[in-house]
């Protein structure tokens, strides 16, 4: 019998959690050929999600607990409850009920049939239209200039065998952008497509702000791509090129006429345009060194502050005790 789990990252999805836990449960009756775990990680909730899951997590015996010490993204709860997870396969879903926990059952049976990574990507969503223009510009540059296997609206819904994850938990990266590693490994990405729900209002206001999804943003295209570098490259070269050709014509006006060219405002034009683009490049610079300095600081993904399996709770600390106390029994 094989172990299916199911990994969820929770930022403060607390009236949701309940009606997911029972959906993940009518799933699991549905499926009596596999063991089902639920690993549920808390990214440093503000409301009463944490004390929700402990709830849930006493009252089923499948499901764990994981609460990180502090809100570390989306990607990196993903990574820690598959860190967690003891399943052959492992299935990652939002706690927001707007991706269908159901289709679980059909990702399961692609997986059986032998594929190692299947992708539940968005065909069409309910989201308001600027939100979908703004999305489908982002994943649109991401597929031409970084991985060209993206699903054309992208995906954050997806099963993975347990070889990928082993890979995937194995990547080292600070700020990763978790569902281009997915792609970037490979093995031939099932795509089933489905229709992404409206966040009901009952479950509270998305916690996807502009400032997430700027990082989210950068972070693809850093991790994934030298396009930024070459653009900024390419705009040096032809502000170059424009001040060369507009440095021989101040030349020519010169000997030719005698005099200066004159205009205060057309030379503070270009003076503030290129100084414009040269800062626009250093910051461009300025994301991949900073990417790669926090690389070098080898600081880890997330923190767990504690465990709770059941009616077991095991700190980071009675971790590290246990493992002190095993260490002296040795010696």
């Amino acid at each position: 019998m094989s172990t299916i789990s199911i990994v969820v990252p929770v930022f403060n999805n607390a009236p949701s959690l309940p009606l997911l836990l029972e959906q993940f449960q009518a799933l699991a009756a549905t499926r009596p050929e596999h063991r089902f775990e639920f690993v549920f990680v808390d990214d440093g909730s503000a409301d009463e999600s944490c004390r929700v899951l402990a709830e849930l997590v006493a009252a089923e015996p499948r499901a764990t607990l994981v609460k990180l010490s502090r809100n570390f993204g989306s990607s990196a709860a993903i990574l820690a409850g598959m860190e967690q997870a003891a399943g052959d396969a492992v299935a990652a879903i939002a706690a927001d009920l707007q991706d269908p926990p159901e289709l679980i059952g059909e990702m399961l049976s692609r997986w059986q049939q032998g594929r190692k990574v299947v992708l539940a990507a968005r065909e069409t969503r309910d989201d308001p239209w600027l939100t979908s223009l703004l999305a489908d510009a982002f994943y649109a540059l991401f597929r031409r200039f970084a991985v060209p296997t993206m699903p054309k609206r992208g995906f954050d819904f997806f099963l993975v065998d347990r070889q990928v994850r082993d890979l995937l938990v194995g990547i080292q990266e600070n700020n990763a952008y978790l569902m281009g590693l997915i792609l970037w490994l490979g093995f031939s990405p099932d795509v089933i497509p489905y229709h992404r729900r409206p966040r009901e209002k009952r479950f509270g206001r998305s916690m996807w702000t502009f400032a997430k999804k700027l990082k989210y943003f950068i972070d693809a295209f850093v991790g994934f791509s030298s396009a930024p570098l070459r653009a900024a490259s390419a705009t040096g070269a032809v502000c170059c090129a424009l001040g060369f050709v507009y440095a021989v014509v101040i030349v020519v006006r010169r000997l030719g006429y005698g005099a200066d060219i004159q205009g205060w405002a057309s030379l503070m034009v270009v003076l503030l345009f290129v100084s414009g683009v040269q800062m626009l490049m250093l910051g461009v610079l300025g994301e991949y060194l900073c990417r790669n300095l926090a690389e070098t600081r080898r600081r880890p993904r997330f923190v767990r502050d504690y465990v709770i399996e059941g009616d077991k709770i095991k700190t980071r600390r009675q971790e590290e005790e246990n493992k002190g106390r095993d260490v002296r029994n040795e010696e």
